[in-house]
């Protein structure tokens, strides 16, 4: 196992959340930390829990804009001296099908989620690569099982899965390790904040098969996420289990394994496309406020 004291670990997507939690636990081990996010005042509260300006740099970045990702690993390294680890941890999700959902923030869960993690990346790299670093890239369960009204978000963590098995080839041989991240649902605002604005998604939630249904903790989450920094892990799995669906992937997108969620789909999916309509927007409250120019 890496010891994690006194490395300098970038989070982005650091204020809330798994990042949080994350960043908690890290500092406990004696990391110092460099936290990205668009959301200042909660930045700002977790800096000073953390230690202040000692301890944590804080930036207000967007993945979506490289030259600010780059400026903020770049203020890092001349603060605290390099970069150890990062986790490109940023991600949102849209609601509504295909056909209900706004393109716009269609369009933003991609840019986030799956060009936030190449800017996370190529930002990173060239001081990760100094110090024979380790990067962890964050996807998720919906990499190997589809969701009804989520097909933004699938199609962005299944890019970043293969983003990091190629990266991990490209920049293995210069001694950097490349990680995954592959969760089920956590209770993040995320998943909270669907829950509130789209009845039809509990319902959704709570009709899929065990133990798609589950919902896990946001500490044990993180208290994962940090093993695997540790141990600079090729693949990381909250909770265990998430690890089998990388097997049955071939499986889950046939018809048959298509069958139980086809069913709930067919009830569901345009009571969920009714609630998004009636509900004015394709994302959270919150998620549409940051993303305002």
């Amino acid at each position: 196992m890496t010891s994690l004291q006194g490395k300098v670990v970038l989070i982005t997507g650091g204020a809330r959340g798994i990042g949080a939690e994350v960043a908690r636990r890290l500092r406990g081990k004696g990391a110092k930390l460099v936290l990205t996010d668009l959301d200042k005042a909660a930045l700002d509260t977790l800096a000073a829990e953390l230690g202040g300006d000692e301890h944590v740099l804080t930036a207000v970045a967007d993945v979506r804009d490289l030259p600010t990702m780059q400026a903020a690993v770049e203020a890092g390294v001349q603060r605290f001296g390099g970069l150890d680890v990062a986790v490109a941890n940023a991600g949102i999700a849209s609601y509504g099908s295909v056909l209900q959902v706004d393109p716009e923030a269609f369009k933003r869960v991609l840019d986030v989620n799956l060009l936030g993690v190449f800017h996370t990346a190529r930002a990173a790299l060239p001081a990760l690569i100094e110090r024979r670093g380790y990067l962890l890239i964050v996807s998720s369960l919906a990499a190997f099982a589809a969701a009804p009204g989520m097909a933004s978000y699938d199609m962005s963590k299944a890019g970043t899965e293969h983003f990091a098995h190629a990266l991990r080839l490209e920049v293995g041989y210069r001694g950097v390790g490349i990680g995954v991240a592959h969760m089920s649902w956590i209770d993040t605002a995320l998943v909270r904040d669907t829950k509130a604005d789209l009845p039809a998604f509990t319902t959704l939630l709570r009709k899929l098969p065990w133990p798609l249904n589950k919902t896990t903790d946001v500490d044990s989450c993180a208290t994962t996420f940090v093993r695997g920094i540790e141990g600079r892990k090729d693949r990381v799995y909250c909770p265990g289990w998430v690890a089998a669906f990388r097997w049955l992937k071939p499986v889950l997108s046939t018809r048959a394994g298509e069958l139980p969620i086809r069913r709930t789909t067919a009830e569901l999916m345009p009571q969920m496309d009714a609630e998004v309509a009636a509900l004015g927007r394709s994302t959270s409250a919150y998620n549409q406020e940051l993303g305002q120019p």
